[in-house]
């Protein structure tokens, strides 16, 4: 993809250098420019709200997905990497996210009724060990 492709469906455009925009997030009520696009020389495009949207909030407000900022892997005949993050990285994520999951099983135990939030947040941090867990080349089911 090259940034085009997530341009076209931004307001308030305005190219700030070679292959660098500010543009209104489309994740949330943007008055004015506060998302930064840049397309890298390998046509990688990285997004940034500096309002604090995720990735994933701007691109599913703008209908593509995550596979959209990279371009397609010209090469397939090499071998993926077996475990591209450090162990130690991997572990840190988990043992944080851990954490959460603990503070969320002594609340209920103590029989403190989850909120909304925090139901949402006990769900992003499973999402998160998943996510550990297979960056750190581990299958689990």
């Amino acid at each position: 993809m090259s940034a085009d492709n997530l341009l076209q469906h931004l307001r308030k455009i305005k190219r700030t250098k070679p292959n660098h925009w500010l543009a209104c997030c489309p994740a949330h009520d943007d008055k004015s420019p506060s998302m930064s696009v840049r397309e890298l020389d390998d046509g990688r495009v990285l997004i940034h709200c500096f309002a604090g949207c995720s990735v994933a909030e701007i691109l599913s407000a703008v209908g593509l997905t995550f596979s959209d900022l990279f371009p397609e892997n010209e090469n397939q005949h090499g071998k993926p990497e077996r475990r591209p993050f450090p162990a130690v990285d991997v572990l840190r994520a988990i043992a944080f996210e851990s954490m959460l999951v603990l503070i969320a099983a002594a609340d209920l135990l103590a029989g403190h009724p989850f909120s909304d939030t925090d139901r949402t947040r006990l769900e992003l941090a499973v999402s998160r060990i998943q996510a550990a867990l297979t960056a750190g080349g581990i299958h689990h089911a």
